[in-house]
């Protein structure tokens, strides 16, 4: 309940001046040019961590990723739509299909849409079809994706990148189950259960304006998010061991500095990123059986001719401070120990660093052998 005590400039509620209201979630005042929304408190579910170490092709050990996995277990057999969040490269598209092969729609289609991949007409025929000579060019009937996968399950990629007036039509067809092609005059059922992921902060879209709030709620029945790959770096050897073995190397726990120099990287771009470390570590080690076998590289230049400091403006700012740090990093020892000519105590006095230390950092980026440890006594090097 909202009271205006006598206020100045008054309290307004969709467009009417009020004294007293009853607000429900998703209402908004004006006060004045400040515009206050009401929204319940978010309270996370308490359910204990699942004990198994993978959900489909998604694998980690750390507690952040078997609370997710309780999650999904919890819905998986369920009807409930589902809201996937998190960085790209997190693996967001791999939830949909486990989704859907443990619930009673495993015989129906799985249907995937990259709905940022698309224009706004293109989408709107690929979403909900349209009929012949509906637009220019289109000379046959086409049934659209939410059509295609009736009895199955539709995953729609990239959420907020849907445009709104595209938006209006997908909430109709979750709120009433029926899709009316393009041109068409008749609308027809369809029976299919909803998978979304999203990059975007939809909460700050929707504040924005551009995300209605009640698609929103319609679509974040579930919200699962997916933590980054630096929030769970304990789960850096699972995850390498499976890349691995999907290549066809030999399974076992990986080791050595091959894997410290995997922690000390701050993974702006999460398992999508580390996959391609270890295909380029692959393609240029042939025959390589082990991980140990491989030599591990991590391009940490960053920087262009425009912007020296490489800022990726396109992360969040942590992870954008840790990937401006590692290329620092990397740049600066490489240079100290290139013109010492490669002598650790010489570059040591040069950037006046502790020699223990600067030997940490050059293992950590490969630019000299042995694990990315502080225990160099009796390295030999003076």
């Amino acid at each position: 309940m909202i009271r205006d005590l006598d206020s100045t400039n008054g309290t307004w509620f969709e467009g009417s001046l009020v004294s007293e209201v009853r607000l429900g979630p998703g209402a908004t005042l004006k006060l004045v040019r400040t515009a206050l929304r009401i929204e319940p408190e978010a309270e996370p579910l308490d359910l204990p961590p699942s004990q198994s170490r993978r959900f489909g092709e998604l694998v980690g050990e750390s507690l952040a990723m078997r609370e997710v996995f309780a999650v999904l277990e919890r819905v998986a057999a369920t009807e409930v739509t589902v809201l996937v969040e998190g960085e790209t490269g997190t693996g967001k598209e791999l939830v949909a299909r486990p989704l859907h092969e443990a619930s009673a729609r495993r015989g129906g289609p799985v249907v995937a849409v990259d709905c940022g991949a698309l224009p706004e007409a293109l989408l709107d025929s690929e979403l909900f079809g349209h009929v012949k000579g509906a637009f220019t060019g289109a000379a046959a009937p086409r049934a659209g994706l939410l059509a295609r996968a009736d009895g199955g399950t539709i995953f729609l990629d990239e959420l907020g990148r849907i445009p709104t007036s595209v938006q209006a039509r997908l909430l109709r067809v979750l709120e009433e189950r029926v899709v009316r092609p393009l041109g068409a005059d008749r609308e027809r059922a369809v029976d299919v259960r909803v998978i979304a992921a999203s990059r975007d902060d939809l909460d700050a879209e929707v504040a924005a304006g551009r995300f209605r709030a009640d698609l929103l709620y319609r679509l974040g029945v579930v919200r699962v998010r997916l933590p980054p790959v630096r929030a769970r770096r304990e789960d850096l050897p699972a995850l390498v061991a499976e890349l691995l073995r999907r290549r066809g190397l030999a399974e076992g726990k990986p080791r050595g500095p091959g894997l410290d120099r995997l922690h000390a990287h701050g993974w702006p771009g999460n398992v999508r990123e580390l996959r391609n470390v270890l295909d380029r570590a692959i393609a240029l080690a042939p025959g390589a059986a082990r991980f140990e076998d491989l030599t591990i590289r991590i391009d940490g230049n960053l920087a262009t001719l425009d912007d020296p400091l490489g800022v990726r403006d396109d992360l969040p700012y942590g992870a954008a401070r840790e990937a401006v740090l590692h290329a620092f990093e990397r740049r600066y020892v490489g240079a100290v120990l290139a013109r010492a000519g490669g002598n650790l105590a010489a570059a040591a006095r040069d950037a006046q660093v502790d020699r223990k230390h600067l030997r940490m950092l050059a293992r950590r980026h490969g630019l000299v052998a042995g694990p990315a440890a502080p225990d160099d006594a009796g390295d030999g090097d003076e």
